[in-house]
């Protein structure tokens, strides 16, 4: 019988180490039963009872180790039990996660990379990656620290600034209230905040609407006030993507020193996009202490400020707009902009996302870190974000910023399915998502020169021009940055007509200011859309 159960480690089950953990306590109730026997024997010779026959002495001995005999086997075959039910989930994990073995192990180098690069660069001590394929999660992983100090480790469930992809997530609470007849796209914002002024551009009266605000289109500022330097680097940006003029031919020394010039502009081209991104910190209103009461308050930042471009003329990336914006969510909504919104991430169920508030105990909150001019990381100065709750204030996890990709996905392609009998309703209704994902006219985005902003996304859409070249797949994107934080939420659709979600969902967030993500996220993204395809291929 010893024998029997001892072999029980190995019995119960060979193709996991939880087997082997949890059968150790029948081996220590095993190796002690010796113990308990000798101690039984003590007990029963020292007793003053007298001795009538040896059967008599004998039988409560044997009449305890048989129940002591039965509680052990009870014992075994109760974790025998567990751990194979145990062992049968891990292996049935195992093989899910298998299909993708080869597109996270690639994923894993690109991170590396990334890592490997900024350290140089800009550095990032923590970063965490969430991937999801056809709705479910089949990869998130953290890399790095959450906290240098204590040497505390990112993990799935670690906390993060995530900046700018706040602006998604404001973008579907007004397309809800939209969808609910109580927001009014194309009216003017001071029919519900009349606390803004009627503006003006070159003397003339201009509306802005709440589409505008959306896309990036009002003419507010964003955090540069000098409107003049705004417009000249504009000019500057499309002076370099339009064809140099002739000039007339002054010396041949000249013209040979041209060509250097423009290889020099070429290469650096590159690294001017991250110093444009180190210059915008560079700004005193990134990192404001005062803390707003509501948003209304908040407009005071900006609401006198000359507009920048005439509304709906140019685009203008501004967190302030979404500022304001957020106040027509208020005022449509009936409640406090964060009350709005927490009621919608409990009905998405993204329950580890909240606003950026410092007095609350957030468990898993990573601290954030920039470098110094020295070159070295240090702790990022205490900033208070309420200025900004729509463009940039909230913190979220990759697992939250999965579920909100594929809620978004879900809906979008629900507007591209002919029979949805049996199928649960979107989020956003069918052509509400279409609208949220259709390019805008006269927009642009720094980070993916490919596409266009939509409304609180930059989309990208399916094209391919020549015949066996590039074809460029339909995907939605947005970055953030903030104070020591960076962060991408991109989701690449599939064309395939199944039950939706169909296609890949990536999400990286790190604890850095100033890192580029969209590329390597796109890059990881088609990974395991070809996984996933090689996977259906073969089945």
């Amino acid at each position: 019988m010893s024998r029997l159960l001892c072999l029980s480690r190995g019995l119960i089950c060979t193709q996991c180490k939880y087997s082997v953990q949890k059968s150790e306590p029948v081996v220590c109730l095993l190796t002690s039963r010796g113990k308990l026997r000798d101690q039984l024997k003590r007990l029963i010779s020292t007793s003053r009872r007298p001795v009538i026959t040896p059967y008599n002495s004998r039988h409560p001995v044997f009449w305890l180790l048989g129940i002591g005999t039965g509680f052990v086997l009870a014992l075994g075959l109760k974790y025998r039990e567990s751990a194979s039910e145990r062992s049968e989930c891990n292996v049935q994990k195992t093989l899910k996660v298998s299909k993708y073995t080869a597109a996270i192990e690639t994923s894993r180098d690109l991170l590396q990379r990334i890592k490997v690069t900024l350290q140089d660069e800009v550095g990032a001590p923590g970063m965490v990656i969430g991937v999801s394929v056809d709705g479910s999660h089949v990869w998130c992983e953290g890399v790095g620290y959450a906290d240098l100090e204590n040497r505390v480790p990112c993990g799935p469930d670690t906390v993060m600034r995530i900046a700018s992809i706040s602006k998604p997530l404001t973008a579907a609470a007004v397309a809800r209230l939209w969808e609910d007849g109580k927001i009014d796209l194309d009216a003017p914002v001071q029919k519900y905040v009349p606390e803004f002024p009627q503006k003006q551009f070159e003397s003339e009266d201009v509306t802005i609407t709440p589409r505008m605000l959306l896309s990036h289109l009002s003419g507010i500022r964003h955090y540069e006030k000098d409107a003049k330097k705004v417009r000249e680097d504009k000019e500057k940006a499309k002076r370099l993507l339009k064809p140099p003029e002739k000039k007339e031919e002054k010396s041949s020394d000249e013209n040979k020193e041209k060509p250097k010039a423009e290889d020099s502009s070429a290469k650096s081209k590159e690294a001017k996009g991250g110093q444009r991104r180190k210059k915008e910190f560079e700004q005193e209103e990134y990192y404001l202490k005062d803390n707003f009461e509501n948003v209304i308050q908040a407009l005071d930042l900006f609401k006198d400020d000359p507009l920048i471009f005439k509304p709906g003329s140019t685009f203008l990336y501004s967190t302030h707009a979404y500022t304001l914006l957020s106040a027509v969510v208020e005022r449509a909504a009936g409640q406090r902009f964060l009350d709005h919104m927490m009621k919608m991430f409990r009905e998405l169920g993204m329950l580890n996302t909240v606003p950026d508030e410092n007095d609350p105990i957030i468990y898993n909150r990573s601290r954030f870190y920039h470098f110094n001019k020295k070159g070295r990381v240090v702790n990022c100065p205490y900033v208070d974000n309420s200025y900004k709750w729509a463009g940039g204030g909230f913190l979220s996890t990759v697992g939250d910023l999965l579920v909100f990709g594929n809620a978004l996905l879900y809906s979008y392609q629900m507007a591209e399915l002919k029979n949805t009998d049996g199928l649960l309703p979107g989020f956003l209704k069918p052509h509400t998502a279409k609208a949220i994902w259709a390019p805008v006219d006269k927009t642009e985005a720094s980070w993916d020169r490919n596409g266009l902003y939509a409304q609180g996304w930059l989309v990208v859409e399916k094209q391919q021009k020549y015949g066996q070249c590039r074809s460029r797949r339909h995907y939605a994107s947005h970055t953030g940055g903030a104070v020591g934080a960076s962060s991408v939420l991109l989701v690449l659709a599939s064309e395939r007509k199944h039950t939706p979600p169909q296609g890949v969902v990536v999400t990286i967030i790190t604890n850095m200011q100033s890192v580029g993500l969209n590329t390597t996220a796109l890059k990881i993204a088609q990974e395991f859309d070809k996984a996933r395809d090689e996977e259906r291929a073969s089945a």
